[in-house]
């Protein structure tokens, strides 16, 4: 009898259904919580109760996955789980110190507000506000749309690496409305203007009928969000929007990491400060941010 008929027969027996593939890699995972920094299989298997071969073969998956480092017989959490428990840590980070900024935007302006993180050649949607005139606008949380041809992703890429910039365009500029920028001549000089104004700009490039204007969430070096305005209206009011976004953007980032020493010394407000003059992290927030030991 096979390890799975066997397993199948003992659920059966137990009155409990068998446990999926799923089910058993998170019992798994599970083994390392509150536990040593590094388990042996027996180890594993005494803590996930599940059968030894099942539990070796997952562990082989998990290590070919990064999730798990394999050192001799032992085990221990790789740097995959840490990488996923980093971005969670900061995206809860992030949504939690964003929201009220977002609210209070969104108030004052009457539109659909959105705050989003670059993820490769796309934007993911880490929080939507709007009422129920917003259902138009095609964006959920969670929910994912190519970078190149929204107001947020041009805002992120902007004020991003080149080479990102460039493997961007490598993946396809592809025509989503008659407006989409398509050319990458055309995108690259979108991506300037958008640094010299501080904002992006979406006129109906990614659907008909759906404006949008975004600021990158950043201090003077790359940026890590954008947050933007969006709507069927919107168009009307770009210019007159702008300067909301962008200083809701900076009251985010003052959130996060608060008044740069620079401004400090110059007795200035980050409110009255432009983009570029946005204060940097200061190494403590950063580690905080970043430190794998807490999450671990």
């Amino acid at each position: 009898m096979t390890t799975r008929a066997f397993e199948a027969v003992e659920s059966v027996e137990s009155g409990m259904p068998p446990l999926s593939l799923l089910e058993k890699a998170a019992k798994v995972l599970s083994a390392f919580e509150s536990a040593g920094p590094r388990l042996t299989l027996t180890d594993v298997v005494q803590r996930s109760g599940i059968r030894r071969s099942s539990a070796h073969r997952i562990l082989d998956q998990l290590v070919q996955l990064r999730w798990l480092e394999r050192e001799g017989r032992d085990y221990r959490l790789g740097m995959g789980m840490l990488e996923l428990g980093a971005m969670a840590s900061h995206h809860n980070r992030l949504r939690r110190a964003a929201l009220p900024h977002l609210h209070a935007l969104h108030e004052s302006t009457g539109h659909l507000v959105h705050l989003t993180v670059l993820d490769g050649s796309e934007v993911v949607y880490l929080e939507r506000i709007g009422g129920a005139d917003d259902s138009v606008v095609p964006s959920r949380m969670g929910g994912r749309q190519p970078a190149y041809c929204t107001a947020s992703g041009k805002a992120i890429l902007a004020f991003s690496d080149g080479p990102l910039v460039e493997q961007v365009i490598r993946d396809g500029l592809r025509p989503r409305t008659p407006r989409t920028l398509t050319r990458p001549e055309s995108f690259r000089r979108e991506l300037a203007a958008t640094r010299e104004r501080g904002v992006a700009f979406d006129h109906e490039e990614g659907y008909r009928g759906v404006f949008c204007v975004a600021a990158p969430l950043r201090g003077a070096g790359r940026a890590v969000a954008a947050i933007s305005v969006c709507g069927h209206g919107v168009h009307r009011e770009m210019e007159r929007l702008a300067p909301a976004v962008r200083g809701c953007a900076r009251s985010v980032w003052q959130s996060l990491f608060g008044p740069g020493r620079q401004s400090e010394k110059r007795g200035q407000t980050v409110g009255a400060a432009s983009a570029a003059e946005a204060p940097q992290p200061s190494m403590d927030h950063m580690m905080t941010w970043l430190r794998f030991s807490d999450w671990m």
